[in-house]
């Protein structure tokens, strides 16, 4: 925001507090307190809260589950003292159990801005992806802007029937001064002494969950191994699936854990792996590109939007098709000069197109824009009333 709105209280709301979701959040509460916003953040305790209280947000702790059950109502009406507590001029809800929860407990008495980070309906299937569709049609009419990460996730919300609010498309930034490209060998030599210095090394940054496609990677790595013997693979990050993908790994495929910081594993690889089964748009491939490394990477929404047109070819491949990961991995394992023609390109991309300033910038045009009148409460529609505590 600018200057000419100070004093502009905002309340961020997020759950989940780990991930991508984590990151965008800080970059967007530290840049919102730089340009003098009151930022108040309602998250559950942990590593996030205290990073956001060092930046000089006002943390609020809010109790809740990752995923909607019994206990919602009661995350609402938490989440609801909250609001009254801060009494922010604008709500922005992170994600979709924040989204659900958030728009319950504000019911469209302040200006919100609903930001889903991946649609809730594409993790799930049958029922509970039917009720998730409803709800979010229901719940956009308590939201007075949709904030897209791509166009493919615009696209995926109107294709569902989510049109009844005003929809802005903000992709994702990362600071590319933090994500920045550094000499492979001293990094790999601090995080993996172990291994041989002309030793590929891939790495894959995320979440260990379904979604990432970990288990994809998996299948696959025994077609890369036999192309390339002395490769080895790290899975940074943690998560539900952590103990299964540990349990069929190969000595080559080392875990390296959540870690607080990734950019000295991007540093140190040769190449980044994204296998995911769907994104809204992956900070991933912007990371690792910003780190200058080149990027192989689903062909999924988010993910597709992440890379630059002139790098699909060599660098996207179908999700779940562990033949084509594998050949597109080994292949560019094989060729050095491509590997570095990438990297550099992918950079030039994303200090163009995705800068976290840029970003700050795009979503205070919308706060400028919505802080005015918004769209009255709605009943409940019958078809979201079992995933809608009343």
């Amino acid at each position: 925001m600018h200057e000419s709105e100070p004093g502009v209280r905002v309340l961020h709301l997020t759950q989940p507090v780990d991930g991508g979701v984590a990151r965008v959040v800080t970059d967007l509460v530290r840049a919102q307190l730089a340009a003098g916003l009151r930022v108040a953040v309602a998250c559950p305790g942990g590593p996030l809260a205290g990073d956001l209280t060092a930046l000089g947000a006002d943390v609020r702790r809010w109790e809740a589950t990752r995923a909607p059950g019994p206990a919602l109502w009661g995350e609402v009406r938490r989440l609801a003292r909250v609001v009254d507590e801060v009494r922010p001029d604008l709500v922005h809800a992170h994600s979709a159990k924040a989204g659900l929860a958030g728009r319950l407990a504000v019911r469209g008495r302040i200006p919100t801005v609903f930001q889903p980070h991946a649609w809730s309906f594409e993790a799930v299937a049958g029922t509970t992806a039917a009720l998730a569709r409803a709800w979010e049609r229901f719940g956009a009419r308590w939201t007075h802007r949709l904030v897209c990460v791509s166009e493919a996730e615009r696209t995926t919300g109107l294709r569902a029937g989510i049109a009844a609010a005003e929809t802005v498309v903000v992709p994702n930034g990362i600071d590319p001064g933090r994500f920045r490209p550094a000499p492979a060998a001293g990094v790999r030599a601090a995080l993996l002494p172990e291994l041989a210095p002309d030793a590929p090394l891939v790495v894959c940054v995320g979440r260990l969950c379904r979604q990432k496609g970990q288990d994809v990677l998996l299948d696959a790595w025994e077609q890369v191994v036999r192309r390339v013997p002395d490769v080895r693979l790290v899975l940074v990050g943690d998560g539900p699936d952590g103990d299964a993908l540990r349990a069929r790994a190969p000595g080559s495929v080392r875990f390296a854990g959540a870690v607080a910081d990734p950019v000295p594993w991007y540093q140190a690889a040769d190449l980044v792996v994204l296998p995911s089964r769907w994104e809204g748009m992956a900070l991933a491939p912007l990371e690792a590109m910003a780190c200058g490394r080149p990027v192989v990477a689903t062909d999924v929404d988010g993910a597709r939007e992440s890379l630059p047109a002139d790098l699909a070819a060599p660098c996207l491949v179908l999700p779940e098709r562990t033949a084509e990961l594998a050949g597109a991995v080994a292949g560019l394992l094989l060729d050095a000069p491509l590997r570095a023609s990438l990297g550099s390109r992918g950079r030039r991309h994303v200090l163009s197109t995705h800068d976290v300033r840029h970003t700050a910038e795009r979503v205070a045009e919308v706060y400028r824009d919505l802080l005015g009148p918004g769209p009255a409460p709605h009943t409940v529609p019958t078809e979201c009333r079992e995933y809608i505590p009343s």
